[in-house]
Order: structure tokens, then sequence, then C-alpha cells
């Protein structure tokens, strides 16, 4: 699978994945003269430098044509056009969007049964954050594909949810939207990805109000790399163990190169304590079990972070005496923080970073090399608990 370049823009209720419509060829191009027959070329997306252990495979050749209409008048829902062309082109043609043309997307759009196609190319965040919203492009149940160059703005949720996939490949994607009202933009992730392995987000711009890129319960092999986040809460991983009695493992994770500004972490683990308890009414949950092993963080520039790096074990409590005498039930092992560099917010200052677990046995073998970060007034302090601190080269004060 491959999405060309194009503009995606979330309106009213839609849980979307972006796509687009066909009329019969002839009868579209005698009705749209002036648009350009060029149809784009299929992008050589690869995993680089970096890849995961089962990358996409090769897709088949492509061996007919479908454009997509438009209402064009930015109010009238194109889902109907969308499917129509989908449907046509569907396992061997390639569909087109007209280049500079807007497609409002406002039905929900199911796009479980995509085989060997190629797709082409609001401030209404919620009052009441109760709302429950649409994530803006699922990909659910995709083995082997690869998505890239797509324009993504003003998501009402998560940008990006990745569900029950397999090698799947995020390419040079552009991601913008941030609230013009008083109306928060909350959970805006970039990426959320959930039960899927082997895949790769790269090369990307993210400018949003949540996680870069969230690892989710049950993701593993995971590659990311070649991202500039700003605004965002970091690239996390988490938040795991928020609900009781339930398994959560993320496991096997590289994070590459990345540039990340103006936001509320660079690196950031977040486990939920050992019992359920609220922060707030939409923030409650603990006492999950599981693990988080085998995750590097290699290559960070930091800029305006309040934490280069964060790891918790008391997410969504405030009371850390709670977390302290109900350790989470959800391990975290084999961590890696290598290479980074830049400057913190003044909001923590002295402290660039904390690396905080609830007991000793629920966390080991955390490592931090070459961490080069200071705060505006120069310190460069962690905080530090219940860890080995013989393998943080960082200065650990408390």
């Amino acid at each position: 699978m491959k999405f060309d370049r194009t503009s995606i823009l979330g309106l009213g209720a839609l849980f979307a994945v972006a796509f687009g419509t066909d009329a019969p060829l002839a009868e579209y191009r005698a009705a749209h003269p002036s648009v350009s027959r060029q149809v784009s070329q299929r992008p050589a997306v690869q995993c680089q430098p970096k890849a995961p252990a089962n990358p996409p495979s090769l897709s088949p050749a492509r061996n007919r044509t479908c454009y997509v209409q438009s209402h064009g008048d930015g109010t009238t829902d194109d889902s109907p056009y969308i499917l129509d062309a989908i449907n046509d082109c569907n396992n061997g043609g390639h569909v087109v969007f007209t280049e500079g043309t807007e497609y409002i997307i406002g039905t929900a759009l199911d796009l479980t049964f995509l085989k060997s196609i190629d797709l082409g190319t609001y401030d209404l965040y919620a009052r009441n954050i109760y709302i429950l919203r649409p994530v803006l492009f699922g990909t659910i149940g995709l083995h082997s594909g690869s998505i890239s160059n797509l324009n993504l703005i003003y998501s009402p949720e998560y940008y990006n949810f990745i569900a029950n996939s397999t090698s799947v490949t995020f390419s040079d994607i552009f991601i913008s939207g941030f609230s013009k009202s008083n109306n928060t933009a909350k959970n805006t992730d970039g990426w959320d990805t959930y039960r899927s392995s082997g895949i790769t987000i790269q090369n990307s711009v993210i400018n949003n109000g949540d996680d870069c890129v969230s690892f989710k319960p049950n993701s593993t092999d995971i590659v990311v790399q070649g991202l500039q986040c700003n605004g965002s809460h970091g690239i996390s991983v988490g938040s795991l163990g928020q609900y009781a009695g339930e398994v959560d493992l993320v496991e096997n994770i590289y994070v590459y190169n990345i540039s990340m500004a103006n936001a509320t972490d660079g690196a950031r683990i977040k486990v939920w304590p050992g019992v359920p308890s609220a922060l707030s009414g939409d923030l409650q949950g603990g006492g999950g079990l599981g693990a988080v092993r085998n995750v590097t963080y290699d290559t960070m520039q930091v800029t305006n972070v309040d934490y280069a790096i964060e790891v918790t074990q008391c997410y969504g409590q405030s009371n850390q005496t709670l977390c302290f005498q109900f350790p989470s039930n959800l391990t975290i092992n084999d961590i890696h923080f290598n290479n980074f560099q830049g400057t913190t917010s003044k909001k923590y200052d002295p402290i660039v970073g904390t690396i905080q677990c609830s007991s000793e046995t629920v966390c080991g073998d955390i490592y931090a090399d070459e961490i080069d970060v200071i705060s505006p007034k120069g310190f460069n302090e962690f905080t530090c608990g219940n860890v080995d601190e013989s393998l943080l080269a960082v200065n650990c004060t408390s």
C-alpha cells in the first residue's frame, strides 16, 4: 500500500483513514480537462538507516488508474467518491487525488478490504474533555505496506493509530495542528502503536500537542528515526499498566536521530502505579502487569524541553507516597539513553531529567551515556531513585 502527497483535513466525527475517488476514467477526464494526467510515481520507501526485523515485502505492479472526484465546495462529504475509486482500483490499481484539490472526509471509511493498491494523492477540539473524539487516520490490520507523503492537519484526536498490524513503514509525513481557541488540543499524538510489530516511522515532521510517538501495549520490534517533533510530550513508551489485571508488553524499540523542541519531554517511559488511582476525571487507572524491555533512545537533540529524559512508575498519580507503598507491577529493564544534546526549559531548572522507579525490584539495567544537556542556568542535574546510579553517566542529585 502507498499514499501519495495530498492534504487530509479532519472534520466532525470521523474516525478516518483518508483516501480518494473515481468516476469512469473517460468521464472524469472530460469533466476536468485541465487536470494533469501525470500519475505520481510509486515512492521506493525503504527503512533506513535502521530497519526492524521484518520490514514490508515488495508489492505487486499496478495495472489501472482511478482518478478521484471532489465536490470542490469545502463542505460536502467526498467519502462516497473515495470509496467508489478504491473499489474500482482495489487489487492492482492506482487511485489518484488531484493535486491542489481539497477532499472532505466526513464519514468513517472502513478500508479493511484493501489489497495491492496505491492511494495518492478543524479547530473543533472538545469544549468538554469527556467527549469522545475521532482519530484522523487509522491503520488497522495492515500486514506489509508503506504509507508516505501525506499532510495530516487538525486532527481532533490521534493523527495516526496503528493496531493489529505488522511490517508497515510510515515515511515523509507532515503533521500539524494546534488549538486556536481556549479548548486544549488533547491527545493529539502523532502516532500511537498498539498490538503491532515491525513498524517503522521515519523522516517526518510533527507539530502537535501530545506524544510525538507513543508505544501503547504490545508494541514490539519498532524503529522510529529521523523525526522533527515540536510542541509534543516526547517519544513515549506508554502509558502502560493502566488497567488492573491486563498484561502490557513493549519491547525491542529503537529510537534514532530525533530533534525535539518546545516539548514536555524528550525520551519518556510512563508506567502506572501498582494500584488503581485517579489524578483527574479523565486520567485514572493503575494496577496492570507487564514489562518494558530492550528500549534504546539513540541520538536526540533537545531544545526547550522540560525533561530531556523522564522515567516514571507513578504516572497518573500525584501522591508519591502511594506509588512507593504500592510499587508498579510492570517491570522496566534493559533501557538505553545515548547521545543526548541540547537545552531544557526553565520549568524544572536546575533539573534536566528524572529517572524514578517505584522499587528496586521492578527496575534494572537502565543506562545513560553521553548526556550533554543543560538547563537555562547551566545545570545538568537529574533526580534518580531506586535505580543503579553506577549505570547512569548523569549527575544524580537525589
